[in-house]
């Protein structure tokens, strides 16, 4: 069945903004164009940040306002989550269970951040406990920052979007948002949604264009006072760079470790491993990639695991039974299918076939791997897994940790000691125990350390990165 096509202009103001060139977005599993996106100038994007200054500083939301339009919002996003999962599924080739994940954790960042709005206060200052400062009553309030310019990523358009734009709106702040060039439809139908939820116009402004350009330019912006990014390491570190003294929040790359001790649950182990490696085409910076299992349980754990990998169906991402769909290019399979057939070059083995049909691949186990291939030490960001077995959890530990990045990590132990010392060792931003290193609650703090990025998400932890705390003293 042919997809309408649709248009999408700049949304700069409250207004459509035409400009002169276009930019295609295909259906990531039958390569037709579903939507023409409009192609930002430098002068857009100065455009978009002068209206959202100036919205800043004309137009301020109360807090209930705030809480009010962030909540209706998510009942908006309820009532259209047909359109808005079958919208996932062309643009970014997730599977139906994929998006439907994503739009019911948006719903509820829609809703945590609602609640945020409510909470936002600062704090009293014992300023009369020192000595000439009897007469003086301190504290904190906590002020927005002015405009954020957001850069989000493809894998999840919808909710990465939503946990920066619905944080920055419950703390007052204004926003000019980059997508991804290939996947940036969710974002205009946040915005529909959040409109009309309520949100005055000028308070969300959306430019298009490939990051090269398009993202360059927020750079140059000295009006915006804070940057908030997921994307690639090398990406981050130009934004961070570039940024002088404004704060910038980086959610990076990772190249998430997961141990499997001798001790553990190896039916839990494999059947979660399995379904968490491979979903959105493992194209999450938290999916598995690395499985350290201790020598004693390798085999019997490998085998369960690759019995649960080939039951994943893969294919059209629009079949409900769908498991695993295209990777968001055909030129990213090739990418993985090259890393893949270059580690078994070098000496990994690979006990299911490797395949791809055009942007699809197929899950890929390897074994026999040595730390220095491709896909044990970089980030592969594709449906590849290595298993590796160790001896001494001390070295699993080291191993674990010899990355340039720290995102999350999982082990699997019915020993609490053992799982308290993977939380002190481990050196990530989140330690998962007795689940995957892909675990993620919207509601906690999530960021990495190294090259996995700065600050956090999470919207009670995204409003504390995107507000200024202000000392106020009283001289009674």
């Amino acid at each position: 069945m042919q997809t309408k096509t649709k248009s999408y202009d700049l949304y700069i103001g409250g207004e459509w903004v035409k400009t002169d060139s276009r930019i295609p977005v295909y259906h990531k599993y039958t390569g037709e164009c579903i939507a023409q996106i409009a192609k930002a100038e430098q002068h857009h994007v100065s455009d978009a940040v002068e209206k959202a200054a100036r919205t800043f500083r004309q137009d301020r939301l109360t807090p209930f306002q705030r809480y009010k339009i962030l909540l209706k919002a998510s009942e908006i996003m309820e009532a259209r989550r047909d359109e808005m999962e079958l919208s996932l599924i062309r643009e970014v080739g997730k599977t139906r269970k994929d998006a439907v994940n994503e739009l019911d954790r948006t719903i509820n960042t829609l809703r945590l951040s609602a609640e945020e709005a409510k909470k936002i206060h600062g704090e009293m200052v014992p300023l009369q406990a020192t000595e000439g400062s009897e007469n003086r009553l301190g504290f904190t309030i906590r002020v927005p920052k002015g405009v954020i310019g957001a850069i989000t990523p493809f894998n999840y358009p919808l909710l990465l979007s939503t946990h920066k734009i619905a944080p920055a709106i419950a703390a007052g702040n204004t926003l000019v948002v980059k997508p991804a060039t290939v996947t940036p439809l969710a974002t205009f139908l946040l915005l529909e949604v959040l409109e009309e939820a309520g949100l005055p116009k000028g308070y969300v402004n959306i430019v298009t264009g490939a990051g090269s350009e398009v993202g360059e330019w927020l750079l140059d912006e000295e009006r915006i006072a804070m940057y908030t990014f997921t994307g690639s390491g090398g990406v981050g570190r130009h934004i961070k760079e570039r940024s002088g003294m404004r704060p910038v929040a980086l959610e990076l790359g990772n190249n998430s470790p997961n141990i499997v001790h001798l001790d553990a649950d190896l039916e839990l182990a494999a059947r979660q491993t399995a379904a968490r490696s491979f979903h959105n085409a493992g194209q999450a910076c938290i999916a598995v990639q690395r499985i350290y299992v201790h020598e004693a349980v390798f085999q019997e754990f490998s085998e369960r695991y690759i019995s649960e990998v080939k039951k994943l169906k893969v294919g059209n991402p629009e079949d409900p039974d769908t498991d695993v769909g295209p990777m968001i290019s055909e030129k990213e399979a090739i990418r993985t299918e090259e890393w893949v057939r270059e580690a078994i070059s070098q000496g990994a083995t690979a006990p299911l076939p490797v395949k791809r049909e055009g942007a699809l691949f197929y899950p890929a186990v390897l074994l026999d791997t040595k730390p220095e291939m491709k896909v044990v030490c970089r980030e592969v960001f594709a449906p590849v897994v290595t298993i590796i077995p160790y001896s001494d959890l001390d070295d699993a530990f080291a191993q674990a940790n010899n990355s340039d990045y720290g995102l999350q990590a999982g082990i699997f132990t019915r020993d609490l000691n053992i799982a308290m010392k993977a939380a002190r060792v481990l050196e990530y931003g989140g330690v998962v125990i007795n689940d995957v290193s892909t675990y993620r609650n919207d509601v906690m703090p999530y960021g990495g350390i190294k090259n996995s990025g700065l600050g956090k998400e999470g919207p009670r932890y995204a409003v504390e990165e995107m507000t200024e705390e202000r000392m106020v003293v009283i001289n009674l």
